[in-house]
């Protein structure tokens, strides 16, 4: 079966258009699935400046359907893809509110670090989603949530999910390896990694000092002992020194 989106039977009069090449200036003809194309004019190639590829963020046939993407696409979808990473943390922790809000607010901490660090935000995201989806199974089969039951039964479920949402290998492996030491740092952890590290820090002394009165002092040795990043310092004296 062919799908609809690309199926020229369910095209209406705009899916096909004229594009200015960034190069010439020249008009180009483009079809809705086309990913990109070459000036008649001056040779120069460029994206398709209207295709959306908000499908082939979680569809498993994107690759069949829409071929190979030019780079500037693949990280499109990369982009795309953490919010329906987000979508699938939700489904899986169902009405546990709770853990579903703390992972929401490590992904805005995280997103915040990685940008100012320059991280692959694609990996720090939805690692920051995923970072305690293994913390259900570890109650249920080791009626703890102890860290080190949370990073053993963490990746295999964020691998099941990424995979279905079909997320690369390299990210996979890399947002795999986060949830599975996400609170034992290593020496060697990159950006991605220390961005997710310091949101959950920030998300997590936050919730344990909620409703009682915060040493300053105290949150500020913590935060200059134990952050991992420098901007990750900064959003946390924001957030927690008031």
């Amino acid at each position: 079966m062919k799908c609809p989106g690309q199926d020229s039977r369910y095209w209406k009069q705009e899916a096909i258009f004229d594009e200015t090449c960034p190069k010439c200036g020249s008009k180009v003809e483009f079809f809705k699935d086309d990913t990109a194309r070459k000036c008649g004019n001056c040779g120069h190639r460029f994206i398709n400046p209207k295709m959306d590829f908000g499908c082939a963020s979680y569809c498993e046939y994107a690759e069949q359907c829409l071929g190979t993407l030019p780079e500037g696409l693949l990280a499109q979808k990369e982009d795309l893809l953490k919010d329906r990473v987000a979508i699938e943390m939700k489904r899986y922790f169902k009405t546990d509110f709770k853990r579903i809000g703390h992972a929401s607010k490590v992904a805005r901490y995280a997103e915040r670090i990685g940008k100012l660090e320059k991280g692959n935000l694609a990996v720090i995201l939805s690692a920051a989603y995923l970072h305690d989806i293994g913390i259900t199974e570890a109650e249920r089969r080791y009626n703890s949530t102890a860290p080190k039951y949370q990073e053993e039964l963490g990746p295999p479920i964020a691998k099941e999910i990424l995979i279905k949402l079909g997320a690369n290998e390299k990210l996979v492996d890399e947002v795999c390896d986060i949830v599975g030491h996400h609170h034992h740092p290593r020496p060697d952890d990159n950006i991605n990694y220390k961005a997710v590290y310091d949101a959950d820090m920030i998300v997590n002394i936050e919730e344990n000092h909620k409703d009682k009165p915060v040493d300053k002092d105290y949150i500020t040795k913590i935060i200059d002992k134990s952050f991992l990043t420098e901007n990750g310092k900064n959003i946390a004296h924001e957030a927690l020194i008031k």
